[in-house]
């Protein structure tokens, strides 16, 4: 029955779950180019605005792990379908309002969307031949990076030559084109985990991911030292403990910890967060740089719509490397890959430290490090699918897109601290400072060192990994206890 109800090729359903993901991580940038006139549209101060970006990024981060384990519960693609109808309710509801509390439950909404990319790379694994998987999984891993990519010279344009409410009905409508797409032409997983899905852990790990990502994201605002933050990292790193407990002793968890804290699981999701937070790094640098007015002496005076066009090539070598990461990881193994690209990036930011002096040098300091980050991401999805259950890969990746997402807050964090901490006032604004650029780069590339060197501890595959090249499994419905021991029979 399930084949039956594929009428497309393998290629065709690629595109559409690729397609799905570029319009799910565009939801990340989609507002970024409206930050600063959002006080004055919201009716409110910039620092209750910046929820609307917060918003997004919090919802991501915590739905990723709970819509992968009802992936593998109750069919990935019914769960795909799910997050996409948020993302429409979510634009529509934005594109309706000017109140900054319905604007950020909109937001909000549209992150729940980001649990699509996990999900999409899950059902590639359980129903495409194994020849195209690899490098399905790799195009899929970049939509991340293409998505943001695109996001910011599109929404800059459409803002500054448009009613901004616009930005929300694209969305919206993308989001409908693609839920149909998915209905039409990609066919359910056969693959179900059973057991029953597990509330309290839910609630555990939402409540102290919003928590730790709150302080993350906020502390800067309100103070590191301050009550709130210090006490919000206090009640995260009370309540993950609890949940971990829970966790384990739970049947049927939300995350498998034996699973997850198996050594190549365990370092490939600390790679992973490493690798976040330098990828999100040059997102949080590079355009500051290029809009720096020029008398600052180092800044190169391009206005907001060059300025995301100059990172546009960026997403665009993202999409052409994909395919090289999975030739790479065919013929050496994913960490070969995954290593490969961190150190990629790790001598793209050192190089930037010499680069920051023509618009040419910026675009090729972009252009290398997102080289390094689609070699990178590519690699994950196969090192992790490798380490755990057939049953589990909606959750497995979903926990490392989680990973990705605390990368991305951290260096939120720390950037953005370094660049105020180091900055200057030039016509009674404070901007960053070439010093403050300069450190910021040796951070990222600082990070991602170690990144490479957590990368370099993972095992080699074994006989016993459950290897994604095995592809079509066609059994449905097996009970938690045996996924395993079913796994390692055939």
């Amino acid at each position: 029955m399930v084949e039956g109800r594929r009428r497309a090729g393998p290629g065709v359903i690629v595109a559409v779950l690729s397609s799905c993901g570029i319009v799910a991580a565009l939801m990340q940038t989609l507002v970024m180019p409206l930050l600063p006139a959002l006080p004055t549209l919201l009716h409110t101060t910039a620092t209750s605005a910046s929820w609307v970006l917060t918003a997004t990024l919090l919802a991501g981060a915590v739905c990723t792990p709970i819509s992968g384990r009802l992936g593998d519960m109750y069919g990935k693609r019914r769960v795909m379908l799910c997050s996409l109808l948020l993302l429409v309710v979510g634009a529509v509801l934005s594109a309706l309002t000017d109140s900054l509390g319905a604007m950020v439950a909109g937001r909000a909404l549209q992150g729940c969307a980001m649990g699509a990319i996990p999900l999409g790379i899950s059902i590639m694994r359980d129903t495409l031949p194994a020849h195209r998987l690899g490098s399905a999984m790799a195009f899929m891993s970049a939509t991340l990076g293409v998505g943001g990519a695109i996001g910011l010279p599109l929404s800059a344009v459409l803002a500054q030559n448009a009613d901004w409410h616009l930005l929300f009905w694209i969305a919206g409508a993308l989001g409908a084109v693609s839920m149909a797409a998915i209905r039409f032409v990609v066919p359910e997983s056969p693959v179900r985990a059973g057991g029953r899905f597990d509330f309290a852990g839910t609630a555990g790990l939402v409540l102290g991911l919003s928590c730790l990502l709150l302080a993350v994201s906020k502390g800067g605002d309100w103070g590191w030292t301050s009550g709130l933050t210090v006490g919000l990292l206090a009640g995260a790193l009370l309540v993950l403990c609890g949940w971990a407990a829970l966790e384990y002793r739970v049947r049927g968890p939300l995350v498998d910890l034996r699973v997850s804290t198996r050594r190549p699981v365990l370092l490939t999701n600390l790679t992973t967060i490493m690798v976040g937070f330098a990828m999100y790094a040059q997102a949080l640098i590079l355009p500051q740089l290029l809009q720096a007015p020029l008398a600052t002496g180092y800044g190169l005076g391009q206005s907001l719509v060059l300025a995301g066009l100059w990172m546009a090539p960026s997403g665009l070598v993202m999409i052409v490397l994909s395919p090289v990461s999975a030739r790479i990881s065919a013929a050496h193994g994913p960490k070969t890959s995954l290593m490969l690209g961190i150190a990629i990036i790790a001598a793209g930011y050192g190089g930037a430290v010499f680069l920051m002096d023509e618009v040419w040098e910026v675009v090729l300091v972009s252009v290398v490090v997102n080289s390094g980050v689609a070699l990178a991401y590519a690699a994950m999805p196969a090192l992790i699918m490798r380490a755990v259950p057939v049953t589990e890969t909606g959750a497995a990746n979903g926990l490392n897109a989680l990973m990705r997402s605390l990368g991305t807050a951290f260096s939120s964090a720390v950037i953005s601290a370094v660049l105020a901490a180091l900055a200057i006032s030039f016509g009674g604004v404070a901007l960053p400072s070439r010093e403050g650029f300069t450190v910021a780069f040796l951070i990222a590339a600082g990070v991602a060192l170690a990144g490479l060197a957590v990368a370099s501890a993972i095992p080699a595959a074994t006989p016993g990994d459950h290897a994604p090249e095995r592809g079509r499994i066609r059994h449905i419905a097996v009970p938690r206890e045996h996924a395993e021991p079913a796994e390692q029979r055939r």
